[in-house]
């Protein structure tokens, strides 16, 4: 069994745990941030919503669906200009982030923006006749009704970004799929190819366990 796993170099292995933490904390909060807005804007400039406006709903539906039909890795290589000028560097963790935004953002956007329309329009139109402003509705109505939603939308964008940084790797982005793909597959070092798919595995087990866990407290 020792033999099995002579390559691993378990402060390696930690760093680049660390590594792929960062980068899915950092793109899931600012995926979060910028995803809820447009998703929101999304639902109220649709036909008949409160800010109906085809021409704002059309334009952002086709810049969400352009960079949700994107291929990851296409747009890590695409990305590299931009990513250089915001972050100084397009490689190691803090060269995929932005990439990572860019990429889940427009899936969580639209997961927020079918939520929201689930909601009952009855209690909009209560609101209103009380009238409530439509900061209001959104801050106090709309946001609180979908918020189970909202951490399972989380969740899955999390699960997701997971993937992405994994794939990252094949352009030094750093973390587990970087070391994957540098060791696992270019030295075929089999056992630290095994250890980094087996840390993936359990990164997302405990977010889909957390996840679930706190949208089941949400609806109580």
């Amino acid at each position: 069994m020792s033999q099995l796993f002579i390559n691993i170099d378990w402060l390696e292995i930690t760093q680049a745990a660390t590594d792929t933490l960062f980068m899915l904390g950092v793109s899931v909060l600012f995926s979060s941030i910028i995803g809820i807005p447009v998703g929101v804007i999304l639902y109220l400039t649709g036909n008949g919503r409160l800010l109906s406006n085809k021409i704002v709903n059309r334009v952002l539906s086709l810049i969400v669906n352009i960079l949700r039909s994107a291929p990851f890795i296409i747009l890590l290589i695409v990305m590299m200009p931009l990513t250089t000028l915001l972050v100084g560097t397009s490689l190691g963790a803090t060269g995929v982030i932005p990439p990572l935004i860019v990429g889940a953002f427009p899936f969580f956007a639209r997961l927020v923006e079918n939520s929201l329309q689930e909601i009952d329009n009855g209690v909009i139109n209560m609101a209103q006749s009380i009238g409530a402003t439509t900061w209001q509705i959104i801050w106090h109505i709309l946001l609180p009704e979908i918020l189970p939603s909202i951490i399972g939308s989380v969740t899955v964008t999390a699960i997701t970004l997971v993937s992405y940084t994994a794939m990252a790797g094949t352009i030094g982005g750093g973390g587990l799929g970087d070391l994957a793909i540098r060791y696992g597959y270019q030295r075929f070092q089999t056992d630290i190819m095994i250890i980094t798919v087996v840390l993936l595995v359990v990164l997302v087990q405990m977010i889909q366990f957390l996840g679930d866990r706190l949208v089941a407290l949400l609806k109580k």
